[in-house]
């Protein structure tokens, strides 16, 4: 009589992920440097631009980048002359980023075993910014709050991400840099990862990446800067 082996379940079968602060990082110098020689406290141009009224028509995809550049001009009349706030807002809106190497090639190695899923409040030039990366093909599925008009922490955005994964609530791990919006995921029973470093992902993704054959392992490419922002 042979022995019955005891099959045991992963503890999710997809992974939702957040883009910015997770994978993308952004380089803010510049504008700081502008925000001094205007006078002005660093972060001014930033808490402006993502205030709720002036940021969510952006990123459900209502108006354009350049419209929300004039929106920050509004909002930082007062306090400098037009021209230094519109040179302000410019400044934030073509920040060059970067994606992290590490934690794409982590992603990528997640990928070879079960759906990855991109879920970012993002604007219209999300495509675009992924293709200047080179990650293009890093998902299976994107989900852009731009593209599909809800945005973090609202409950149907997860929905969204879910389907498109194949996959029901309670079966999807979510990944992202900000609270609130990892515990709306949990609310809807989703397990989470409040991300803060590379770090962060190993132990919960371990069964995941010891399962991968030793050519997953190398991603070597040095991080891509360019231009553009979103959230």
């Amino acid at each position: 009589m042979t022995a019955s082996k005891k099959i045991l379940r992963r503890p999710f079968d997809a992974v939702l992920c957040d883009l910015d602060n997770v994978i993308r990082f952004y380089d803010t110098s510049r504008l700081a440097e502008l925000e001094r020689a205007a006078g002005v406290v660093e972060g001014t141009t930033a808490e402006v631009a993502y205030a709720p009224e002036t940021d969510l028509p952006l990123l459900l995809g209502e108006v354009t980048q350049q419209q929300w550049v004039e929106s920050i001009v509004l909002g930082l009349a007062g306090q400098v002359p037009e021209a230094q706030a519109r040179e302000l807002g410019t400044a934030l809106a073509t920040a060059p980023f970067r994606a992290d190497a590490s934690v794409v090639s982590l992603l990528r190695r997640v990928k070879e075993h079960m759906p990855l899923v991109l879920v970012t409040n993002a604007t219209l030039e999300l495509e675009n910014d992924l293709a200047l990366m080179g990650l293009a093909d890093l998902a299976d599925h994107v989900v852009s709050s731009a593209r599909v008009g809800v945005a973090k922490p609202d409950r149907k955005i997860y929905e969204i991400a879910a389907q498109r994964a194949g996959v029901t609530l309670d079966r999807c791990l979510f990944v992202d840099d900000r609270l609130e919006n990892i515990e709306a995921a949990v609310g809807l029973g989703m397990s989470g990862i409040h991300y803060r470093e590379p770090a962060d992902l190993h132990a919960p993704l371990s069964f995941l990446l010891n399962a991968c054959r030793p050519r997953c392992v190398s991603h070597d490419s040095a991080p891509l800067q360019v231009c553009g922002r979103g959230h």
